[in-house]
């Protein structure tokens, strides 16, 4: 087995050594269980591409991009938020920049344009900075977990004010991102 990389695709070559009849050795073209594999991978959406339609898109609006994931059976699933709220509209016009970027004749695929959800962790520091004011629930690497106020959120850390016992002063506590295992928005009813 062989794998090259031309341009943007990986070429994955199966040889298999015989004996033709003038006595040379030469590569067979086998049918293998790797067929549909290989052809998953040089047959797989650019992840790149799709990042770049997404960040011109997006580019000098309040709307950033949270996850890409694209399987390798070329689901694109594309989670937005915005410093102001999603609407469906942000949705479409993003959904439709995409679709418009690639080629249905070269590339099937399916696409799921959404807001990164209420009960999602949050995962960029944009996320927390619009959140303040709102209370998370928080784990840490060192398997804590916490459930406070958000007050602060800078390009280091966040701050939650824990509520302590009753009638005592609240505590602020010092969160740095790179700890926070997951951190999600308390939702109230």
């Amino acid at each position: 087995m062989h794998s090259k990389n031309f341009g943007n695709q990986n070429i994955l070559c199966i040889f298999a050594v015989g004996n033709v009849s003038r006595g040379r050795k030469s590569p067979l073209l086998l049918e293998s269980p790797f067929h549909n594999i290989i052809r998953q991978q040089t047959e797989m959406i650019d992840k790149l591409h799709v990042l770049n339609v997404i960040e011109t898109t997006l580019k000098g609006s309040d709307k950033f991009l949270v996850d890409l994931k694209i399987s390798t059976d070329n689901r694109i699933n594309v989670a937005i938020d915005g410093d102001n709220g999603i609407v469906i509209d942000d949705c479409i016009a993003l959904s439709r920049a995409i679709e418009n970027s690639l080629d249905r004749d070269e590339e099937d695929f399916e696409l799921n344009v959404a807001s990164a959800g209420l009960d999602s962790p949050l995962k960029m520091k944009r996320q927390y900075k619009k959140n303040i004011g709102q209370d998370l629930t928080v784990d840490t690497f060192d398997n804590e977990h916490y459930e406070g106020l958000l007050t602060d959120a800078d390009d280091k850390e966040i701050v939650l004010r824990l509520a302590g016992k009753k009638n005592a002063k609240a505590e602020p506590l010092h969160i740095a991102y790179t700890d926070i295992k997951t951190a999600k928005i308390v939702i109230k009813f």
